[in-house]
């Protein structure tokens, strides 16, 4: 093992790190443990799923992973898509062989450097999409506050079975439980204030937060302010190691003549691997520390991640967004962190499922929703404002996007925005235009003049007063396209009819060699070429 290397591990076990991401990966655990219950169950997949997903996302994927603060396990991005082909495959084990092989791909597109497509993200889109994920677990997450919500922990979508996220509002505040309100009102104040108290500051806010929870559903027991088992976790109680092992569930190798399980392998592939490659973009954006996260190492550990979890019984996994900001917004400092909490899922569901199953769901609701908070705080709205409209409009279109559709819909409408804006911004220098005080005309191409500035060169053109002299140098231009010097070209032979008289300088089509007989007797000019 090299020094470096030795160091690079090291710096995972040092006092000042896993002081940070212990108490960090108590918060993950605690979102991800309902998470990953919620989306196995609106999968249609075992509830002991999900949490496999999140054991192996967590210890394997994290492990393997470039990235110090993503977190992966199930995403409620894929929900609609297993629930689909566990119903078109027609059994369960036949699904797990598609999630074998789309970890393959995965790695495929990690080899071939396809998460290179990350770095093309527009900004403005990624903090959109970061400020939307927030406003959805605050509208997603109230009900849960309130006692009642029809929907899955974890659902992402503004259309859901209960009309639509809007609506369930109104239904959730027509079915409130006071006891979810108070345990709600009290974790919130935990969280918010616990932190400022130096003394007593180490003892994650979180942490505290469950045991008030867990202590105040007792104490609301025999009283009108009791919690119902579905306002509390419910995972799988496993009363032996035997009973545990037969959880599992393995791929059915024998449909792999399928061309269904290959088509849906595919499509999980391209969709987890994109979800994974918004959601680091994300994590690298609010990580404190500004570290940049290897994308293709990432779609590596990702389709590695996902075979393991097809071998086993588990679901498609992804970075997900949501435990990832949580994770930074903890304080997370490395990976471990994320290794930490997978570690956490296993051991709560061999230990101590029963004391899990005690935990209030209003009290995790608190936790999502200072995350939510945190995520969309008005600050980020004011901030991309004075960048200007190009930053703020694909911004705004984004959140409402998110909201409103879906992750990857949300986030493409957004995509189309940000890029019609880089083009409009492209599209008006394509040229520098002076006057010098010989009243001549100077119009000098940028280094790249594509098909895009056809129309603003058009327009300046046509647009130029009469018997005027124009310059147009190219001397700067590395590459300028053939519609634009056709456009030129014919501007200067039809330029006499206004009196224009037009010098071209180092205006050359970029895609002819010149012949042989030019090359020997056209006079060549030092540095430029006037014609």
């Amino acid at each position: 093992m090299t020094n470096r290397s030795s160091r690079s591990i090291k710096k995972y076990f040092l006092a000042k790190n896993l002081k940070r991401d212990l108490p960090s990966s108590i918060v993950v655990f605690l979102i991800a443990l309902p998470l990953c219950l919620g989306i196995a169950l609106a999968s249609g997949a075992p509830l002991f799923s999900g949490i496999l997903t999140g054991i192996i996302g967590g210890i394997v994927t994290a492990s393997l992973s470039g990235s110090e603060l993503s977190v992966s396990g199930p995403a409620a991005g894929l929900t609609v898509i297993v629930l689909g082909a566990i119903t078109k495959l027609g059994a369960f084990d036949t699904f797990l062989l598609a999630v074998v092989l789309a970890g393959i791909f995965q790695i495929i597109l990690g080899f071939i450097r396809a998460g290179t497509i990350a770095n093309y993200f527009p900004s403005a889109v990624i903090e959109g999409m970061l400020a939307a994920i927030g406003i959805i677990l605050i509208l997603k997450q109230l009900p849960h506050a309130v006692g009642y919500d029809a929907d899955f922990e974890g659902d992402e979508s503004f259309i859901q079975s209960d009309n639509n996220t809007l609506s369930a509002l109104g239904s959730a505040l027509s079915k409130v439980n006071f006891g979810a309100v108070i345990i709600s009102i009290i974790s919130l104040i935990t969280l918010i204030y616990w932190p400022k108290i130096k003394k007593v500051s180490g003892v994650p806010a979180a942490l505290l937060v469950v045991v008030l929870g867990i202590a105040l559903s007792f104490l609301f027991k025999n009283t009108s302010l009791r919690l119902h088992d579905d306002q509390l976790v419910s995972i799988p109680v496993v009363n032996s190691f035997n009973e545990f092992t037969g959880l599992f569930t393995f791929p059915n190798f024998k449909a792999l003549a399928n061309k269904d399980v290959w088509i849906v392998a595919i499509t999980i592939a391209i969709v987890a691997s994109l979800e994974t490659l918004l959601s680091l973009e994300a994590v690298d954006k609010i990580d404190p520390i500004k570290r940049v996260s290897p994308t293709n190492r990432e779609l590596f550990a990702q389709g590695t991640g996902n075979i393991v979890s097809g071998l086993l019984g588990g679901l498609p996994m992804t970075s997900v967004i949501v435990r990832s900001s949580a994770n930074v917004n903890s304080g997370a400092r490395t990976k471990m962190s994320a290794i930490f909490h997978g570690t956490w899922l296993l051991v709560s569901l061999l230990l101590i499922p029963g004391l899990i199953n005690m935990i209030p769901l209003s009290c995790l609701a608190a936790i999502l929703l200072f995350t939510g908070y945190k995520l969309a705080n008005p600050s980020l709205f004011v901030r991309l404002w004075k960048h200007g409209k190009d930053q703020f409009i694909p911004f705004v279109v984004t959140v409402l996007a998110v909201v409103f559709t879906d992750l990857l819909t949300g986030v493409g409408i957004g995509m189309l925005i940000g890029i019609f804006f880089i083009l409009r911004t492209n599209l008006r220098n394509p040229y520098f235009y002076n006057i010098n005080g010989e009243g001549d005309i100077k119009i000098r191409l940028a280094e790249e003049v594509s098909f895009l500035n056809k129309a603003a060169i058009q327009y300046t053109l046509t647009h130029l007063p009469k018997e005027s002299t124009v310059i147009i140098d190219g001397t700067n231009s590395r590459f300028i396209d053939m519609d634009v010097l056709e456009i030129i070209k014919n501007f200067k032979h039809h330029a006499h009819t206004k009196g224009i008289i037009v010098q071209l300088v180092n205006v050359k089509d970029h895609y002819d060699v010149p012949s042989l007989k030019e090359l020997i007797y056209t006079p060549k000019k030092k540095n430029q070429n006037v014609s």
